[in-house]
């Protein structure tokens, strides 16, 4: 399969004005300037495929938001090269964007003021979308996103949930190729958040809509991303699937034992004991050294075992573990 999006050793800096606090820095600013220079994005390279999800992941100020708007063609990079769908997004930014959508979680396409389906009508003449296009969209999007209620009330008066339901919608309405969603979950309840990974996932197996994911919801990446890249400092440090970094930092699995009353603590070989009460006992084992099994099997010798349950670290566990490595 093709790529769509292709970055070639992107790099991005800043000039951030520093000052010290105190009204004599304040005094001293208005006539004399210091910056520090802040490397953003350094040497970035990566591939997307058609009809990939990916999930473009890193801590705070790593560099996320500034990948996706130089990728949209909101931002220039000082050097490097980047091509989407053949176009370079800051060179041919009229014709590029008719191709993709964007939705930033903390900052709207819609207009305040006026009801949402204005906001749509609006955006329909912006890319020109034939009127028989627009309808059949429009409709699609309305009972999939359940958006009928909403279309009449001010952008003003709706939920985080309900915008951000319309926000997906209106960068969808010119059926693009790619989708570049920032943060598209933040602040949401649990029902709209399970509503949104729905539609996500509807429209890149139907339409076969690419979609780039930043988010700090290591759940949202578990339940849409097919590829991980996470970034650190403006460097790119990991490319791989969610199945590889299990295999990489999740081999650890917790086994949770529950018996009849057993007052005295019991080792067990090539396992950890996190906690241990007389009827339940908490370990912790390595799976490529021990199994399943024997760890079960060595702690059945000393104890009358009623139920074990066992659990795989959590998405969050691994991620700051990744980050732990690479120091970021």
């Amino acid at each position: 399969m093709e790529s769509v999006i292709t970055l070639q050793g992107i790099t991005k800096s800043f000039d951030v004005a520093k000052r010290s606090s105190g009204l004599l820095a304040a005094a001293k600013a208005l006539f004399v300037r210091e910056y520090t220079r802040v490397e953003a994005l350094r040497d970035i390279t990566f591939d997307i495929k058609a009809g990939e999800i990916a999930g473009y992941i890193g801590p705070n100020g790593a560099g996320k938001s500034t990948t996706i708007k130089i990728m949209s063609g909101i931002l220039v990079p000082d050097a490097g090269a980047c091509s989407i769908l053949g176009y370079t997004p800051w060179k041919e930014r009229v014709a590029y964007v008719r191709h993709i959508g964007v939705v930033f979680g903390q900052r709207t396409q819609l207009w305040w003021d006026v009801p949402v389906l204005d906001s749509f009508d609006l955006l329909r003449d912006i890319y020109k979308i034939p009127e028989k296009t627009y309808r059949s969209t429009l409709d699609l999007l309305v009972e999939t996103l359940d958006l009928a209620e909403l279309l009449r009330t001010p952008v003003r008066q709706l939920s985080l949930g309900q915008r951000m339901r319309c926000e997906i919608a209106a960068s969808l309405l010119h059926d693009p190729k790619i989708l570049f969603l920032d943060e598209p979950t933040i602040g949401l309840d649990a029902a709209s958040k399970l509503a949104v990974r729905q539609f996500i996932k509807a429209i890149n197996r139907e339409k076969g809509v690419t979609v780039i994911l930043t988010t700090h919801d290591m759940s949202d990446i578990e339940a849409l991303a097919d590829r991980i890249l996470m970034i650190g400092k403006g460097t790119l440090l990991y490319d791989g699937s969610l199945k590889e970094l299990r295999g990489r930092f999740g081999t650890y699995r917790t086994m949770t034992a529950d018996f009849r009353e057993h007052a005295e603590p019991v080792e067990v070989e090539g396992a950890t004991r996190l906690s241990w009460s007389p009827e339940r006992a908490t370990y912790s084992y390595d799976s490529e050294r021990v199994t399943m099994a024997s760890v079960v099997r060595s702690l059945s010798e000393h104890v009358e075992l009623l139920d074990v349950t066992i659990e795989t670290k959590p998405i969050d566990e691994i991620i700051l573990q990744l980050y732990k490595e690479h120091q970021v």
